[in-house]
């Protein structure tokens, strides 16, 4: 296993000299027995009937909501975008579980890769908590900045009042469920998905109708500590690191920054990726707030919708990050080249096809949601932008997913965040308000980001130019195992 690295020599001509480096060096973790070569589809698969019974509780509590009224559903979809606002904050350690946790398994250290989880859980514990406590007292100034109007202020802020227990429960489940997709147990995260989210469907459809938004953060939070009690006990039967109160506890609290390092480097930049994106995404919002209560509706009804669609390049995304990871991690460059190009070409004929097709019943689809004409109109316009939307975050789902866990992971920032500032934030707000072209502008301006920032990952992919951060990762790996 010593000259494992010379295989995928053959990357490129250019990246001989690169290479030869590798040839000659000894494999700390020889001893052990390599892990399983995952597949994309068995990984992709579990993820993807997970991702697709998210939306479709997604839209069950949509449509529950919107039983209430268009202001109550404008409150709903304003409150989760400043909860997913406010996870950011949990991105820094969460982006790069996967990634370290991939990269140790695939050099078969997976001492170190129980470290990195141990850790990981802790820091989420902490993350969680404090998120909860922003998210709770902070209500009212992040609803008023904003721009919420008037008539959905007081929905919005007491609904992510009520959605602080959930939002620190999810802080955990998620570090925990991305442990066990890096170890390839996707289907016990299936199972625990199932579980939590059929307790969560039940629950609303009692509680929604009676309490309104706080009976759904109600439902949320007592399927999220379910999802909580069953992650916790996979990851001690698959994993053996959750800790019980009488034994480790301190795994629940304590946190080790050298043993963090590789999470956070990863981490840190992916963050300021997936801030800078929601920052830029919620100017667009509060552009849209602008426009009044219908226009924040139609907006959150299609979103709504839409997330059916790009699931697909999600899942196929984040199971080609677990397979780049392992393969990284064990130094198959050839292979995580080849899997990339298979996974977004797959993705891109999926997400098309299904963009096209809900575009096709797109009136159908909006009227299960509102009886308002003018909402249903708009939003069916905004369902055929979707189509040539969707193809282009297929790129930025995969490719920089990939990129992530080759250890590539300051360009997508450096590169993306000029687009999500002048095309996605200014854009959206050019578009809306000066050409006046209200919603389809935004959108014009969410297809305009997706394509540039899409084209700009796949030329620094197609260019190699992640391989030298690639081997960084496996010295980086070697000397911490």
């Amino acid at each position: 296993m010593a000259y494992a690295a010379a295989r995928d020599c053959d990357l490129a001509a250019g990246l001989s000299a690169e290479c030869c480096e590798e040839r000659f060096v000894t494999d700390a973790t020889a001893h052990r027995p390599p892990p399983p070569t995952p597949r994309l589809l068995q990984v992709a698969a579990p993820i993807y009937v997970e991702l697709t019974l998210a939306i479709g509780v997604g839209m069950f509590a949509t449509w529950l909501v919107s039983r209430a009224g268009d202001e109550a559903a404008a409150a709903f979809s304003l409150g989760n975008h400043v909860m997913t606002l406010l996870l950011m904050l949990f991105r820094i350690v969460g982006a790069g579980i996967s990634v370290s946790v991939s990269n140790r398994i695939g050099a078969g250290d997976r001492d170190g890769a129980a470290a990195i989880a141990r850790n990981c859980f802790a820091a989420a514990v902490w993350s969680g908590l404090a998120i909860a406590l922003l998210a709770y007292f902070g209500a009212t100034p992040l609803a008023a900045l904003m721009q919420t109007p008037p008539e959905v202020l007081p929905l919005a802020v007491g609904f992510m009042q009520a959605m602080a227990l959930a939002i620190a429960l999810d802080a955990v489940n998620t570090t925990l469920a991305s442990v066990l997709r890096a170890h390839l147990f996707v289907r016990d995260t299936l199972k625990v998905f199932i579980a939590s989210n059929a307790l969560q469907a039940g629950l609303a459809y009692v509680l929604v109708p009676r309490f309104g938004l706080p009976g759904y953060a109600i439902a949320v939070s007592l399927a999220y500590a379910l999802a909580l009690a069953l992650h916790l006990l996979f990851s001690r039967w698959r994993l053996g690191f959750v800790p019980r109160l009488t034994e480790r506890a301190r795994d629940w609290w304590h946190v080790d920054l050298r043993v963090l390092r590789p999470v956070l480097h990863v981490g840190i930049p992916a963050a300021a990726e997936n801030i800078a994106y929601r920052l830029a995404f919620m100017v667009s919002v509060a552009v849209v707030g602008s426009l009044g209560g219908s226009a924040l509706a139609t907006q959150a009804y299609v979103l709504q919708i839409n997330y059916g669609v790009l699931l697909s390049s999600l899942a196929i995304g984040l199971g080609a990050e677990i397979i780049v990871g392992h393969r990284v991690g064990a130094r198959k460059f050839s292979a995580a080249n080849r899997l990339v190009r298979r996974a977004l070409g797959l993705a891109m004929v999926i997400v098309t096809a299904l963009a096209t097709l809900v575009a096709r019943f797109g009136e159908q689809i909006l009227g299960m949601f509102t009886s308002d004409a003018n909402i249903v109109a708009l939003g069916a316009i905004l369902l055929w932008w979707n189509v040539i939307l969707e193809p282009a975050r297929a790129f930025n789902l995969i490719v920089i997913n990939a990129l992530r866990a080759a250890g590539d992971t300051r360009f997508p920032v450096v590169a993306g965040a000029a687009s999500m500032l002048v095309v996605l934030a200014s854009g959206s707000w050019y578009l809306c308000s000066v050409m006046k072209l209200g919603l389809v502008g935004v959108w014009i301006a969410y297809a305009a980001d997706e394509w540039l920032r899409g084209l700009m990952m796949w030329w620094r992919w197609r260019s190699l130019m992640w391989v030298p951060h690639a081997r960084a990762v496996v010295r980086r790996t070697r000397r911490a195992s």
